[in-house]
C-alpha cells in the first residue's frame, strides 16, 4: 500500500513537473516575437491597397499598408490570427502559421465606400480630403493603345479636359478646370515618384499603379509655384514580399485614318476651277484622277509589349520593367519607337529606417515629317495630276503654285532622337512611432538630337513628269540640333501623425529645392552628300554654314506646411502655407506666399443620420486658396545688350561700332496667382452601389502675365513687352455618378459618367491691348483676339448674312450716308455684316466675337460589365459647345486650288442660288463665320472586349494570370465639323484652328496579360 501511494505520488509530480514545463515552454513559445511582411492587393485587378488596416486578432497592435501595398507587423506566437480590413472590401482572417510573408486578396465589397489616394507629400483617406481630388487606377489606363497615360485619362476625370493628337510621339494638351493664363504656361504640374517633370511621354503606362489629380487650389496649394494648373501625381510600381511574379503586357494592331475630308475629283475640279475662268482646264489637260490624300496617307502598324519582375524579401523589395511601343504614323514615312526601363527599389535596414531608389530610362526615336507642307500641299493639289509614275514626281507647280505632296515627305530626313533619365532616391527615419523624417532627392536629365535633311533634287523630267518645278532644290541641306536639359528636386519633410482621444492631427513641414539648366546647340550647311554616314556639319560647302545656340537656367527655394485635422473622424480641417522663391522674377519679387483653408463635415457620421436609409456616405466639403505661376522665360525682367551695333555720330554717316540696350522690359515682373473657391458633396448610397461627387468652384488668375504693345515713341511699334497686367476667370460645375452592382458571384457590372461645365472669361486687362493670333495668312490675318468680356483666343471674323443673289441686292447694301459696303462684290459673293458706321466694309473693324475653342461642357461616360471569364469595358467621351476654325478652308489661295467635293456640288450659280456656299473662286477670301464651324463631337474612346483563361486551367500550366482582349481606340466619331477632327491642340490663344491638323486614326488591336 506504502509502495502504492509513493508510485502515486510519484506519477502526480512527474505530471505536475511536466505540466509546468509545458506550460513554461508554450508561454516561451508564445512570448517569441517574430515580424511579418506582406503586401494587401485587390483580388481582381491584382493592383496593391494603400492605407489598408492589418490588426493582431483580440489586440489593439496592428498597422496600416504603406504607399505601395506592403506592411510590416511584429506577432507573438506561431499562429495568430491578422484581421485585415479596408474599405470598399470584406474584412478577412489570415491565421499566420507560422508564415513570415503573407500576400493577402482582398474581395471588393458590395458597398464602394473611400478609398486612400495620394495628396502632396503624403496620403489620406478620401474621406478625410477636404479639397477635389480623382485618382484613376492603372489598370484603366492599360486597356487603350496610346503612348501616354494623358491621353487614356480622357473622359475619366470631371475638370479634366485631353485634348489629343494622332500624331505619333505626340504629347496630348491637358487643362484641368479650363484655361487661366496666357504666357505662363497652361498645363499643369507633373510629379512622378516625387519628381517633378514637364511631360510623361517616357513613362510606360504599364509601370504605373494610379494616378492621382489635384484640382483644387487647396489640395494643389502645398505645391504652391506652378500648381495653378492642377497637378498629376503618378505613382509607379514597387515591388512586394514573396516570390517572384513575372509579368507580361503587350497588344499588337493596326492604325487607320478616319473621318477623311473627301476632295473634288478630275471632273468635278475642273467644272469649279472654269466657272471661274473659262476654258482654263482642257480636255487634253485631263489625266486619272490623283486623291492626294490617299497617296500620303497608309495603315500604319502599332505594337506595345512590356515585361516586369516583381519580388522581396521584408528586407528588401525590387520592381523591374522593359518596355518597347512601336507606331507607324497614319502619314507614310512618318514613325515612332520607344524603349522603357525601370527599376524601383525599397530596403529595410531597420524598424526605423527605410531607404528606396526609382530609376527610369527611355530612348525615343521619331521619323517626322513636314505636314505644313505635305498636308497643305495635299489639299490644295489639283487632282488632274499624278501623283508619282516610274520614279517621277507629278509637276503640281507647272500648273498651279503648290509643291508635290509626296516629294515634300520623301525627299526631306527628319529625324529625332530622344533619350531621358529620371532617378529619385529616398531615405525614411521613424525615431518613434507617430514622427517621420523623409528626405528625397529626383533629377531629370534629358537630352534631343533632332537631324533635318533635305536631298537635293532636278526640275527636269528625270525628276518630274514635265520640266519645272517650284521644289527645285540645287543644293542639299543639313541642319542638326542638340539640347540637352538637367533638373533636380530635393525636398526635405517631417510628418507628426496621432490620433488623441477624438482628435486625428496629421502636421506636416519641409523645405525644397528645384534647379533647371537647359542648352542648345544648332548649326546648318548646304551642299552635303546624300549618304547618311557623312551627314555632319564638316562637310559640305563651309561657305553655307550657320550655327548658333541658346540656352536657360532657373532655380527654386520653398518652404512649406500642412497641418490635417479631424475631431470624432466627422468635422475635417486642412491648412496648408507654402513660400516660393524663385529665380525668374526680379529680386523684390521673387518670394510668394500661396496659403489654403479647407474644411469637411462628414455628416452620414452624425447622430441623426443612424436611421436613415438612404446614404452611406454623406460629407460636404469646401476649401479656399491661391497657387502661382512662375513659367515665363527666365529673361523677361532683365535687359540685354546688343553687341557690334553700328550707330553714325556725325553727319558724314561714319558709323561706330558699339553696344547698346535693343530691348524694354518690365522690371517689376511679379508672380501670376490664381485664387480658387471650391465647393463639393460627396455621397455613397444603396448600399454602396452608388456613388457621386458634386462639385462647384470659381477660379480668378490675377496680375496674369501678358504682352502688352510697346507705345511707338518707345520703340518698334511691332514690339511687345511682358508684364502683369491682365485677369481671367474660369468658373464651373463638375457632376460625377458612378454605380456597380454584383448581380450574383459571376456577374457584375459598373456604370459611370462626368460632366463639366466650364465658363472661360478674360475679366481685365488693366490697360493692356487686345491680344490677337492664330495668324491664317492670306488675306486672313490673325483670327482669335483674347479681350475683356471674352474667353481666351476668341475667334474674331466678320459675320456673313448670307450670299448676295444679284447685283440689285449689292446696290442696295448701303450705309445711311449713302456709301456702297461692298461695292467690288458679285452675285454669288459673301454678305458681311456691317458693324462700324460708316464706309465700306473693313476686314478688321467690323469683326464681330463668335466663341472659342473651349468647350460649354465636356463628358466622359464608362462602363464595363463582367461576367465569369469574359469582361467588355466601354468608353465615351463629349465636348459640347466650342467652335473650330477651318483654316485649311481658308488657305485656299490660288484659282487652281482643289476644293472639297461639298464645295464643288453646293456653290452659288445661277441655277442653285445657295445662301451658304460661294459661287467658284480664287481663295484668299476675308475671315468669317463660313470658316467657323461647331467643335461639338461625341466619340468611343475606347472598346475592349477580355477572356481570361479559368484557374483550373492555369494551375496546370503554372501561370497565376492569362487574359487575351481585343481593343479599339477612336472606333468611331459622331462630329459637325465638315474638317478631318475637331480636336486640335494648341497654346492657349490659337487653339481650335485646323491648318496642318494630323488626321485622326482608329487601332484596332490584340493583346494579351500574363502573370507567372
Amino acid at each position: 500500500m506504502k509502495k502504492s501511494l509513493r508510485t502515486n505520488q510519484f506519477i502526480t509530480t512527474m505530471k505536475i513537473s511536466i505540466f509546468i514545463i509545458l506550460l513554461f515552454s508554450w508561454s516561451s513559445v508564445y512570448s517569441q516575437t517574430r515580424s511579418i511582411t506582406g503586401t494587401v492587393s485587390d483580388s481582381e485587378t491584382k493592383e496593391t491597397l494603400p492605407g489598408a488596416t492589418i490588426l493582431i486578432k483580440g489586440t489593439t497592435n496592428g498597422t496600416t499598408t504603406d504607399i505601395n501595398g506592403n506592411f510590416t507587423l511584429a506577432v507573438s506566437g506561431p499562429s495568430a490570427i491578422l484581421l485585415v480590413s479596408f474599405i470598399g472590401y470584406e474584412d478577412k482572417e489570415i491565421n499566420t502559421e507560422n508564415q513570415s510573408v503573407i500576400n493577402i486578396q482582398m474581395i471588393t465589397q458590395k458597398t464602394m465606400l473611400d478609398q486612400v489616394v495620394v495628396v502632396g507629400y503624403g496620403t489620406q483617406k478620401k474621406s478625410d480630403v477636404t479639397g477635389a481630388t480623382a485618382t484613376i487606377k492603372g489598370s484603366e489606363l492599360t486597356k487603350q493603345p496610346v503612348l501616354t497615360a494623358t491621353q487614356a485619362l480622357q473622359g475619366k476625370v470631371a475638370g479634366v479636359q485631353i485634348i489629343g493628337s494622332s500624331q505619333p510621339g505626340s504629347s496630348p494638351i491637358v487643362r484641368i478646370r479650363g484655361t487661366g493664363t496666357m504666357l505662363a504656361g497652361a498645363n499643369p504640374l507633373f510629379i512622378v515618384d516625387g519628381v517633378i517633370t514637364s511631360d510623361i511621354n517616357n513613362i510606360n503606362s504599364n509601370d504605373i499603379v494610379n494616378i492621382n489629380i489635384l484640382k483644387d487650389a487647396s489640395s494643389t496649394a502645398i505645391y504652391g509655384m506652378r500648381a495653378a494648373n492642377g497637378v498629376v501625381i503618378i505613382t509607379t510600381k514597387q515591388g512586394n514580399t514573396g516570390k517572384l511574379k513575372v509579368s507580361y503586357n503587350g497588344n499588337v494592331g493596326f492604325r487607320s485614318a478616319v473621318n477623311l475630308v473627301e476632295m473634288a475629283n478630275a471632273d468635278e475640279y475642273s467644272n469649279y476651277v472654269n466657272s471661274t475662268a473659262l476654258n482654263m482646264i482642257t480636255p487634253d489637260m485631263m489625266g486619272e484622277s490623283t486623291d492626294w490624300f490617299s497617296e500620303i496617307l497608309r495603315t500604319g502598324m502599332q505594337q506595345n509589349h512590356s515585361i516586369s519582375l516583381q519580388g522581396g524579401t521584408d528586407k528588401a523589395k525590387y520592381f523591374l520593367s522593359l518596355g518597347y511601343l512601336e507606331e507607324q504614323g497614319i502619314v507614310i514615312n512618318n514613325d515612332f519607337k520607344r524603349f522603357t526601363a525601370r527599376a524601383n527599389n525599397e530596403f529595410t535596414v531597420s524598424d526605423k529606417v527605410k531607404i528606396g531608389t526609382t530609376a527610369s530610362f527611355s530612348n525615343g526615336n521619331k521619323q517626322d515629317v513636314n505636314l505644313g507642307a505635305a498636308y497643305n500641299d495635299a489639299y490644295r493639289a489639283g487632282p488632274i495630276i499624278a501623283s508619282k509614275v516610274d520614279g517621277r514626281y507629278g509637276n503640281t507647280s507647272a500648273f498651279q503654285n503648290v509643291g508635290n505632296p509626296i516629294l515634300d515627305i520623301e525627299n526631306n530626313d527628319n529625324q529625332t532622337i530622344e533619350n531621358r533619365l529620371q532617378a529619385s532616391g529616398y531615405i525614411e527615419y521613424k525615431p518613434i512611432d507617430w514622427l517621420s523624417l523623409r528626405s528625397t532627392i529626383g533629377g531629370d536629365l534629358g537630352s534631343r538630337n533632332s537631324r533635318v535633311y533635305g536631298f537635293a533634287f532636278q526640275n527636269d523630267t528625270k525628276t518630274f513628269l514635265i520640266d519645272g518645278g517650284n521644289q527645285y532644290r540645287k543644293l542639299s541641306d543639313l541642319s542638326i540640333n542638340k539640347a540637352n536639359e538637367f533638373r533636380w528636386v530635393w525636398d526635405n519633410t517631417a510628418t507628426y501623425s496621432k490620433k488623441i482621444d477624438k482628435h486625428n492631427i496629421t502636421a506636416l513641414a519641409g523645405m525644397t529645392a528645384e534647379k533647371y539648366s537647359y542648352e542648345r546647340l544648332y548649326g546648318q550647311r548646304s551642299d552635303v552628300p546624300a549618304s547618311r554616314n557623312l551627314w555632319y556639319l564638316d562637310v559640305g560647302d563651309p561657305n553655307t554654314s550657320h550655327n548658333g545656340g541658346n540656352g536657360d537656367k532657373w532655380s527654386r527655394n520653398s518652404y512649406l506646411g500642412r497641418i490635417n485635422y479631424s475631431y470624432n473622424d466627422r468635422y475635417l480641417f486642412t491648412g496648408t502655407i507654402r513660400a516660393d522663391g524663385t529665380s525668374r522674377f526680379p529680386e523684390e519679387n521673387r518670394w510668394g506666399y500661396f496659403p489654403s483653408l479647407g474644411v469637411g463635415w462628414l455628416i452620414s457620421k452624425e447622430s441623426f443620420m443612424a436611421d436613415q436609409m438612404v446614404f452611406e456616405t454623406l460629407k460636404l466639403r469646401a476649401s479656399w486658396g491661391r497657387v502661382g505661376n512662375d513659367n515665363i522665360p527666365t529673361d523677361s525682367y532683365q535687359l540685354t545688350v546688343s553687341t557690334n551695333a553700328a550707330y553714325p555720330f556725325s553727319n558724314a554717316g561714319i558709323a561706330t561700332i558699339g553696344s547698346a540696350i535693343t530691348d524694354i522690359k518690365d522690371p517689376n515682373l511679379r508672380w501670376e496667382v490664381t485664387e480658387e473657391t471650391d465647393l463639393g458633396i460627396e455621397f455613397t448610397s444603396l448600399s454602396g452601389s452608388l456613388s457621386g461627387e458634386f462639385g462647384f468652384y470659381n477660379k480668378n488668375t490675377n496680375d496674369a502675365l501678358i504682352n502688352v504693345r510697346i507705345p511707338g515713341v518707345l520703340g518698334d511699334q511691332d514690339s511687345y513687352v511682358v508684364t502683369n497686367a491682365a485677369s481671367f476667370r474660369n468658373t464651373g460645375l463638375e457632376f460625377a455618378l458612378n454605380w456597380r452592382k454584383e448581380v450574383t458571384s459571376k456577374l457584375y457590372y459598373n456604370i459611370g459618367g462626368n460632366f463639366t461645365f466650364n465658363q472661360n472669361e478674360v475679366t481685365g486687362l488693366n490697360g493692356g491691348q487686345p491680344f490677337l493670333d492664330g495668324n491664317i495668312g492670306a488675306a486672313q490675318g490673325a483670327v482669335t483676339r483674347t479681350d475683356n468680356g471674352q474667353p481666351i483666343g476668341s475667334f474674331y471674323v466678320l459675320q456673313v448674312l448670307g450670299i448676295f443673289q444679284n447685283d440689285e441686292e449689292i446696290q442696295n447694301y448701303k450705309n445711311a450716308d449713302g456709301t456702297l459696303i461692298q461695292p467690288t462684290a458679285r452675285p454669288g459673293d459673301f454678305k458681311y455684316k456691317k458693324n462700324t458706321t460708316t464706309g465700306e466694309i473693313d476686314p478688321i473693324n467690323d469683326r464681330v466675337y463668335v466663341g472659342s475653342y473651349q468647350p460649354k461642357f465636356y463628358f466622359g461616360l464608362n462602363s464595363g460589365i463582367t461576367y465569369g471569364s469574359f469582361d467588355l469595358s466601354l468608353d465615351i467621351y463629349g465636348n459640347v459647345g466650342n467652335q473650330v476654325y477651318n483654316a485649311k478652308k481658308a488657305f485656299r489661295q490660288e484659282i487652281l486650288d482643289n476644293v472639297e467635293k461639298d464645295q464643288a456640288y453646293n456653290r452659288w450659280t445661277t441655277s442653285n442660288q445657295s445662301q451658304t456656299e460661294p459661287r467658284a473662286n480664287s481663295g484668299r477670301q476675308l475671315a468669317s463665320t463660313y470658316f467657323v464651324e461647331s467643335g461639338t463631337y461625341f466619340r468611343i474612346n475606347n472598346m475592349t472586349f477580355g477572356y481570361s483563361i479559368p484557374e483550373a486551367i492555369l494551375k496546370r500550366i503554372n501561370i497565376s494570370n492569362l487574359r487575351v482582349f481585343v481593343t479599339s481606340q477612336n472606333l468611331y466619331t459622331w462630329q459637325k465639323y465638315s474638317g478631318f477632327t475637331a480636336e486640335l491642340p494648341g497654346g492657349p490663344t490659337n487653339s481650335g484652328i485646323e491648318m496642318n491638323a494630323y488626321p485622326n486614326s482608329r487601332t484596332i488591336a490584340l493583346g494579351v496579360n500574363v502573370d507567372f
